[in-house]
C-alpha cells in the first residue's frame, strides 16, 4: 500500500491533483477541500489510499491520516465505494461523519449526493461500532490570503455534479449578509455549508 506521497504539485484539477514523486507524476484523487489547499509548484504531503483493480490502480489523497482512515472504514459498508466515500468527506469532516453515525442523523448523511434514506440507515447500522467517536479538536485558523476564492467553491460544486447556476446560488446563499471576500482558509467551510444548502439532490 502507498501510505503517503510527498512531492511537488504539478497540477490541480477539480477532482484530483498531480504530485511529482521521484520524477513520476502521480494522479491523486481528493476532496475539493483538500485540493483547495494545494498550489502548483509547491510541496505537498498527502496521506493516501490505493485502490487496486484488475484494470486500474487509483490513488486517493487526504489532508491527514484521520481522513484516510474514515475513507477506508466507510467503504466497508455494502454499496459504498470509493467515489461515494470521497463525496461523504467532501460534505462532512471525519468527526462530522462520526457524529452523524453515532447520533443516527439520517438527514445529515442524506446531504451527501448519492445517499438516500435506506443508504443512510444502512451506513448508521453498519458503522456505529466501527467508525469511532469524535475527538475534541482545537486549532487556530490559518492566515487568510488576499483575494476572493468563491469561484473555487463554485468550481468544486460543479465538479461534484451540480450546475454552475445552482452552485453559484448556493454559495451566494451561504455568504448572504457577510462582508469581505472568501479567504483561502474559509474555502472548506463555505464548501461544506453550500453542500448542506444544496442537500442530496442535483439541480
Amino acid at each position: 500500500m502507498i501510505a503517503s506521497v510527498h512531492g511537488t504539485v504539478l497540477a490541480v484539477r477539480l477532482d484530483a491533483a498531480v504530485v511529482e514523486v521521484g520524477g513520476v507524476g502521480l494522479l491523486v484523487h481528493a476532496t475539493p477541500a483538500t485540493l483547495a489547499g494545494l498550489r502548483v509548484g509547491s510541496s505537498a504531503r498527502l496521506a493516501t489510499s490505493l485502490l487496486v483493480r484488475e484494470d486500474a490502480l487509483t490513488l486517493f489523497g487526504f489532508a491527514d491520516e484521520d481522513e484516510r482512515e474514515v475513507f477506508e472504514v466507510v467503504q466497508t459498508v455494502s454499496g459504498v465505494g470509493p467515489r461515494l466515500a470521497l463525496a461523504m468527506l467532501a460534505v462532512h469532516t471525519p468527526d462530522g461523519l462520526r457524529r452523524a453515525v453515532l447520533d443516527a442523523d439520517v438527514k445529515a448523511l442524506q446531504r451527501v449526493p448519492g445517499i438516500g434514506l435506506k443508504g443512510a440507515q444502512r451506513i448508521i447500522l453498519e458503522l456505529k461500532d466501527r467508525i469511532g467517536v469524535p475527538a475534541v479538536v482545537s486549532s487556530a485558523p490559518a492566515q487568510a490570503a488576499p483575494g476572493d476564492r468563491r469561484d473555487m467553491v463554485v468550481e468544486a460544486l460543479v465538479g461534484l455534479g451540480w450546475t454552475a447556476r445552482a452552485a453559484g446560488d448556493a454559495v451566494a446563499m451561504v455568504l448572504e449578509g457577510s462582508e469581505g471576500p472568501v479567504a483561502e482558509d474559509e474555502i472548506a467551510g463555505v464548501l461544506r455549508a453550500a453542500l448542506r444548502t444544496l442537500g442530496g439532490g442535483h439541480a
